[in-house]
């Protein structure tokens, strides 16, 4: 695929919003506590950086599929799939089909991804896509007449609502990103007030 000075900002763009969910899968500790949430099949859970949360889901088809799709706070999305069994490399450009069940997304820009033994990719829809994936009943993606994956999405509109609070959560309390440091003792109030004269020692 020829690469264009967009596409090459899309890759980077979306290449760095998977380093969230990177870190939260590698064991972070995300910057705000919030605690695992269950919503069914899927877990919802805040990245480690504050800035948004995730949804993840497993399954056991093709040899593991995992399915993410996170939500940042300021509306932004992605959604991922990985699977062991996938050649996909790190950065590839590709264009995949996905299809819901209320509605398509033909020949759309994704980028290759890896993480813990896994390869896949990542990709990102508009600002409607979040209520779409909640009231459907289906995934599918396939790359041009190959199926890719056919997945269940099952009760994801309790998982996208759960996603919706964590987010508003997130937001309305943003994360403490440790700029803000502690005042020295060694610095005074008033660096620049007059300095006191030394007493004199005859006295």
């Amino acid at each position: 695929m020829r690469m264009t000075r967009g596409s090459i900002a899309r890759v980077a763009l979306l290449t760095a919003a998977f380093t969230g969910f990177i870190s939260l899968v590698s064991g972070g500790t995300a910057a705000r506590e919030y605690p695992l949430r269950n919503v069914g099949d899927w877990t919802v859970a805040a990245s480690k950086d504050g800035k948004g949360c995730f949804l993840t889901r497993e399954y056991e088809s093709n040899g593991g599929t995992t399915l993410l799709f996170g939500v940042d706070t300021d509306g932004t999305n992605r959604l991922s799939l990985l699977n062991p069994n996938w050649s996909i490399k790190l950065e590839d450009k590709l264009k995949l089909n996905f299809r819901l069940s209320n509605s398509s997304y033909p020949a759309h820009f994704a980028v290759g991804i890896a993480s813990d033994g896994k390869q896949g990719f990542v990709t990102s829809f508009g600002a409607k896509f979040p209520s779409l994936f909640a009231t459907s009943k289906t995934l599918d993606v396939s790359r041009g007449d190959v199926p890719v994956e056919r997945l269940d999405l099952g009760d994801a509109k309790a998982a996208i609502r759960k996603l919706g609070k964590c987010v508003d959560e997130q937001r309305d309390s943003p994360a403490d990103t440790g700029t803000a440091k502690a005042r020295s003792d060694d610095i005074p109030k008033d660096p620049f007030a007059p300095t006191p004269k030394a007493k004199s020692k005859r006295q």
